[in-house]
């Protein structure tokens, strides 16, 4: 699971790259065509994590409840983000996963409630999840690339970033 979890941490250090090199604006942009933004697409990542790993290992997760409600599954932006949203999830991102090793190690996740995702996969272990996990970022990856290229299309036309929001 280490090296699985090494893909995880790369992955977060990517999405926190982001973060730390997109404006707001850009965070917050709700291209035509698509219902969600980059900002939501991390977050949703990071809420779906600690679903996948702690919840359903009956274990108290590393963010706030109100925060895995607000990105999880069928949910979407539902307002814009500010400075202190990008910095709470930046403090998130990469101690996640160093703690979720950490607990891993230390055989935190004995009990495993089963889920089935939407993708048909059922988890049926702690070590399923962090694989799964691994597959479901990688969609969002690609739905924040498809965001970028959309943001960027606009931001060469020079015209304004369109939200939904």
């Amino acid at each position: 699971m280490n090296y699985t979890l090494g893909i995880t941490l790369k992955n977060h250090e990517i999405l926190t790259s982001y973060l730390e090199d997109l404006s707001l604006e850009e965070l917050n942009a709700i291209p035509e065509d698509f219902n969600n933004n980059i900002f939501w697409n991390i977050a949703h990542t990071l809420a779906n994590q600690q679903m996948y790993v702690y919840v359903f290992s009956g274990q108290t997760p590393l963010i706030s409840e109100e925060w895995i409600t607000n990105y999880k599954k069928g949910t979407k932006p539902t307002k814009n983000i500010d400075k202190m949203d990008v910095e709470y999830l930046k403090s998130k991102l990469i101690p996640a996963i160093n703690q979720t090793r950490i607990d891993l190690h230390n055989g935190l996740f004995k009990n495993y409630q089963p889920y089935t995702a939407n993708s048909g996969s059922t988890l049926k272990n702690i070590e399923e999840a962090i694989i799964f996990n691994n597959f479901h970022e990688g969609i969002h990856h690609g739905a924040i690339s498809g965001l970028k290229r959309a943001i960027n299309a606009r931001k060469e036309k020079r015209l304004p970033l369109v939200s939904g929001l």
